[in-house]
This record gives C-alpha cells, structure tokens and sequence, in this order.
C-alpha cells in the first residue's frame, strides 16, 4: 500500500463499483444454524449490526478468526467479504492462508483483502467497506490497544453496519475489552476437536462466550463445531450452559479431562511459507 489516503481512495472506487452491480441483503438475522444456540439468542445475531469477537490470548487468534469467518460465511450468502487487517498481524501471526480459508468452505477469491500500516487507517477503511450494500460481511482486525479505537469509533461503525445492512465483525486479540457500541460481544477459545476416522483431524470446535448482548440476553457459554460441508456451525457436546443455570449434566456431554487435544484443532491461517510472488496470497483479492 502506498499509503493510507491513496488505499482509502481506491477502496472507495471499488465499494462504489461494487455497489452498483448489486441489490442490498435483506435485513433480519444471521444464524448459527446450531438450534440452541440460535434458541438462546433470538434467533441468531443482528445481520445491519456490528458484533466483536475476542480472543482470549494471541494463541486462541486462530480459533477466534475460524469463529468470525464462519459468521460472515452465515452472513455473506454469495456476497464478497472485506476484510481489514494492519500490518503488524500478518508479522505477529502470520500471513491469511488461502487453503486454510478453502477448508472452511470460503472460497479465497471471494475476500478482498486491504491492509493498513495503522489503527486509524484500519479503521477508516472498515468504516467504508462497513457502508457499502454490496458487501456480505467485513471483517476488521486492528492489533493491540489502540487509542482511536473509542466508543465514539464504535458507535461509527455500528451505524455504518445499520445503514447498508452488510454484518461488521471486529476481531481482536489479548487485549481487555473497552466500552463499545456493538450489539454483541463473544470471547473465543480453541478446543479439542473430535478425530475422524483414520484419526484425521476433525471439524474445528470453538468455546464461545457470550459476554454482552444489547438487547438484554443473558451471558451464556457454549461449545461448538464448524462444518465445511453445511457451512453451519452445531453444538459440540462438552459444556454447553447458559451462565448461572443449575443443577448437573449427562456425563455424555462432557469431555475427557483426559483426552489429548489433536495436533491441528483449527484449519491453520497464517503461512509458515514465503508469500506468492508479488507479496500477494494467491485467490486473495487485494485492494489498493
């Protein structure tokens, strides 16, 4: 990029061009396709909404990025997904790694991918792509505690979202979550996942955890699956509850406290290779 105006102008041509050729998503919700999950929350989430999605720890990134595609997957039909990433994520945890998103069922060449140098160029370019009818889904991944990312930026992008109907996911890692205008706000870890036969990793399973819902529902914690196949995610039986329920489980929904977590829990993002030539990831979109 060569820089963050001439990036902003770029993706600003291409929304426009974007929008143009495409009637807006009704709107209504997005759901998980999990029945109790979907039960407990209405119905699903807002699709014109902005939704966080924290990892706990630089090491659950993945996990909590497997969770965040898999919504906008729910969440774009056949529509593009933007997505927005600064600089120092591809350095601390590695490039997006197009197979990896294929092997969630999201095909690469739909994502049109912007990288910012900062925080604020991150966050402008989110709040473009947030406003534009044409997109399915964007995706915002700023790195660290930025100051610019304030209430005031929250309330911003959430009324972007509201105005165009396209669903704003903002991903974030080890950080503590500041006040925020999002409709809701997930905490994600990676859990083990279930081996297929010939002991081949399973579906990615993902520890969720509702930790704020603007329309008043209450905390609650789940443990689900992706698959590739429905492009669903389900309830993985482990410690599904509502937070402050009662009274015991079936032993059959818990884990094996003693069950070895597989080798790969998540499709891996991040590249441990050089990138294609020319810097860019092959299927990958790029704009600016």
């Amino acid at each position: 990029m060569r820089s963050n105006s001439l990036a902003l102008n770029d993706l600003r041509r291409q929304l426009e061009e974007a929008a143009l050729r495409t009637v807006p998503a009704a709107v209504g919700q997005v759901s998980f396709g999990a029945p109790g999950l979907d039960a407990a929350l209405g119905g699903g989430i807002a699709r014109a909404a902005l939704h966080e999605v924290y990892a706990p720890a630089t090491a659950d990134l993945a996990a909590a990025t497997g969770f965040a595609v898999g919504l906008a997957i729910r969440a774009a039909g056949m529509r593009p997904i933007l997505w927005v990433r600064q600089d120092v994520v591809d350095a601390e945890t590695g490039r997006l790694h197009p197979p990896g998103l294929t092997e969630l069922g999201l095909d690469p060449g739909r994502v049109l991918l912007v990288r910012a140098r900062d925080a604020v160029g991150v966050l402008r370019a989110g709040s473009e792509a947030a406003r534009c009818p044409a997109l399915g889904a964007v995706l915002i991944e700023p790195w660290g505690e930025p100051r610019c990312l304030d209430l005031t930026a929250s309330r911003r992008l959430s009324l972007a979202a509201e105005g165009s109907g396209a669903t704003t996911l903002l991903l974030r890692a080890s950080v503590s979550p500041p006040p925020s205008a999002a409709r809701t706000r997930w905490l994600v870890s990676a859990l083990p996942s279930q081996a297929l036969e010939a002991n081949a990793p399973g579906d990615p399973v993902f520890g969720i955890r509702l930790l704020r819902h603007r329309s008043g529902v209450a905390e609650g914690e789940w443990s689900v699956e992706w698959s590739r196949d429905r492009q669903s995610f389900q309830e993985h039986a482990v410690r599904n509850h509502r937070a402050g329920a009662t009274g015991g489980q079936d032993d059959r929904h818990r884990a094996d406290p003693d069950a070895a977590p597989l080798s790969r829990t998540l499709v891996p993002f991040p590249a441990d290779r050089p990138a294609a030539a020319g810097g860019e990831e092959p299927g990958i979109r790029r704009a600016g």
